[in-house]
């Protein structure tokens, strides 16, 4: 993780908020300028890794608790399986599902409220910034959100999909990363039927075809090298992606302004489980990561379903463009399978290492679901 993929885009984000936004009355916006020009041919590539939800049950937060002696709850244990991975990254993102209570007042399912010092345990092992739309962003109101980005904040990891403010709504998160300015922008498909604050209709970012695409545009129209896209949507259980992650997933990445795609990767989670990686009109999306922490997972018909423990993280290595005006380029995309043992709380990585005959299965099947449309076709290879 870098200091500096916390630390950059201050000023690009003021410059969109104007952009995205629009300007107060009687304010003259900062002209926008169209992008930065193409790297120089020594400019530097970088790997950006994505994980998915990390989802804090009951049980979850007990064990935390465990970790900590018995005093606060210490996430760091429970995530050191992925550290290697994620702190190697010049830029890594992670799925934060819940919001945070405070003052020991902390639940799992159905409406969770999770200890805030999970972002000290995500901050600790290398993430750099995590989505924040969810179907559960509002299951502690405003105040939730509030006190989740408060803590992310402390701990020094960026934040995209929830808003504490207007301006924060307007302005996407972006980190540097190699030589490229990242813009990481999210979205939920829904809120479990919360309704959005009164008075704070950006609140949460909520998945819309046409609002994902004008956010891209605007973030690029500003600066932005390269725009990741994360949502959370499908249906849970399900292996193979719906249709309504295939149509969007389709007009997504279809979408361009002049000789460059809008977005150029999409990170999904929600599913619960993994899900397949696509290259879709020349852009990797991934449908679904699954839980890269949750408790004991039950199914639809009420039985344990050990999928629900399974997940990949995603690898990307993006190279400079090569000419005045183009994409930065994936010249790499991988998969790395983890699994998450309920018994210690542990993440346990299944890429390297001898593994069991049992994680050895849980590994081949992440994988054959993870390659089931066709992507070691486009080159995706499980890492090491």
């Amino acid at each position: 993780m870098t200091t500096r993929a916390r630390l950059a885009g201050i000023g690009l984000g003021a410059v969109l908020v104007a952009v995205a936004a629009g300007c107060q009355a009687g304010e003259k916006p900062p002209a926008p300028h169209a992008g930065h020009p193409a790297a120089p041919a020594t400019a530097r590539g970088f790997t950006l890794v994505a994980s998915g939800d990390v989802l804090p049950h009951s049980s979850i937060i007990e064990r935390a608790r465990a970790d900590a002696g018995g005093g606060g709850h210490d996430f760091v244990p429970m995530l050191a399986g992925a550290r290697p991975v994620v702190s190697r990254a010049d830029l890594a993102i992670c799925h934060m599902e819940t919001v945070y209570g405070a003052d020991g007042d902390y639940s799992g399912y159905p409406a969770f409220k999770s200890p805030p010092e999970v972002a000290k345990g995500l901050a600790a092992t290398g993430y750099d910034g995590c989505s924040t739309a969810s179907n559960h962003s509002l299951d502690d109101g405003a105040a939730g959100i509030h006190r989740t980005l408060d803590a992310l904040d402390r701990a020094g990891v960026r934040h995209a999909g929830s808003a504490r403010t207007a301006a924060e709504a307007s302005a996407p998160t972006v980190m540097r990363a190699g030589g490229a300015d990242v813009a990481h922008l999210a979205y939920t498909y829904d809120t479990n039927g919360y309704p959005l604050p009164d008075g704070r209709p950006w609140a949460v970012n909520l998945m819309d075809r046409d609002r994902i695409l004008a956010d891209a545009r605007a973030a690029r129209a500003a600066g932005a090298d390269v725009v990741v896209v994360s949502v959370h949507w499908g249906t849970e259980w399900q292996d193979e992606p719906d249709e309504r992650q295939l149509t969007l997933a389709r007009e997504l990445t279809a979408s361009r302004t002049g000789s460059r795609p809008d977005i150029d990767l999409i990170l999904g989670t929600h599913a619960h489980i993994p899900q397949a990686y696509e290259k879709v009109n020349g852009t990797w999306v991934v449908y679904g990561m699954g839980d890269q922490i949750a408790g004991q997972m039950v199914g639809h018909d009420g039985l344990p379903d050990p999928r629900g423990n399974q997940s990949s993280i995603g690898r990307f290595t993006f190279a400079p463009p090569a000419r005045p005006g183009g994409r930065w380029e994936v010249t790499r995309a991988e998969f790395l399978p983890q699994w998450f043992d309920v018994r210690s709380g542990r993440v346990v990585p299944l890429h390297t290492g001898r593994q069991t005959p049992d994680t050895a299965a849980v590994r081949d099947r992440i994988r054959d679901v993870v390659l089931s449309r066709g992507a070691a076709q486009d080159g995706l290879v499980m890492g090491k």
